[in-house]
């Protein structure tokens, strides 16, 4: 039976770079420290490690709640400690009376310093403080070549684990029906967008299923899928409640 059919082609890279690890730490007996995962990657990685015996995974980003995380793959013998994982804690610093940042003009400043997503942890916002966790690799260059956010000039403080705050938790319950699991018109009920312009979102590259690109409007989508939309935010598939009298299903979400 092949491990692939548990899974969906996209995330067939990401598997086979998995298992790269994996012999990488049983030939070497050393571990392996990954870049951030974003949560679906860590649930895979997760799965192939209990299905394998021979390594175990542990991850760390910062904060228990994080959603973003470094994993740590290592033979069964071997407990890693905090610094293993290489995370540098920033506040930014800008002038909170003239500028509010959101976490897109954050991101989009980080991501223009020419550095991978994966380099970055999550970007807190707790009111008017933002932290953000970064990999130890990076993070000297971030710090002193994030100078600015759109029109705010800001600055990096280097803070210390237990000075992290919660993120905010502005996730709100919702429910409606839909029609089928496609991703357009999963779109349409999340967004409150008519199924057309969610098909020009999804075509035009704006669209995410589990933090990865998606183009095809009949994409299948699947319980517990996190589905965002540029501009307009993140919504996150709970359950489906049923049909009702009309063949249509009612499924429970959350959006923020």
């Amino acid at each position: 039976m092949s491990i692939y059919q548990h899974y969906r082609d996209d995330e067939r890279p990401f598997l086979d770079q998995s298992l790269d690890w994996f012999e990488y730490v049983k030939n070497s007996y050393a571990y392996r420290l990954t870049d951030f995962l974003d949560p679906r990657e860590q649930e895979i990685i997760s799965q192939l490690a209990n299905n394998d015996g021979e390594v175990t995974v542990e991850f760390a980003g910062g904060l228990q709640q994080a959603e973003r995380k470094r994993a740590i793959i290592l033979p069964p013998y071997f407990t890693p400690r905090l610094d293993d994982f290489e995370l540098v804690f920033y506040e930014l610093h800008y002038p909170v009376k003239f500028f509010t940042l959101e976490h897109r003009q954050i991101l989009g400043a980080l991501m223009s310093l020419g550095i991978k997503r994966e380099k970055f942890g999550d970007i807190n916002i707790n009111g008017q403080v933002v932290q953000m966790i970064v990999a130890k690799e990076v993070a000297d260059f971030v710090l002193y070549n994030l100078t600015s956010i759109g029109k705010a000039t800001v600055s990096l403080k280097s803070i210390s684990q237990d000075q992290l705050l919660p993120p905010e938790d502005d996730w709100k319950s919702s429910s409606g029906t839909i029609t089928s699991m496609r991703l357009d018109v999963i779109l349409s009920e999340l967004f409150n967008v008519s199924r057309m312009k969610a098909g020009t979102f999804i075509q035009r590259g704006r669209v995410k299923v589990n933090w990865k690109d998606v183009e095809q409007p009949a994409y299948e989508c699947q319980i517990s899928d996190t589905i965002s939309l540029r501009g307009y935010g993140r919504g996150k598939i709970e359950a489906i409640e049923g049909q009702t009298r009309k063949g249509k299903w009612r499924i429970q979400y959350y959006i923020k």
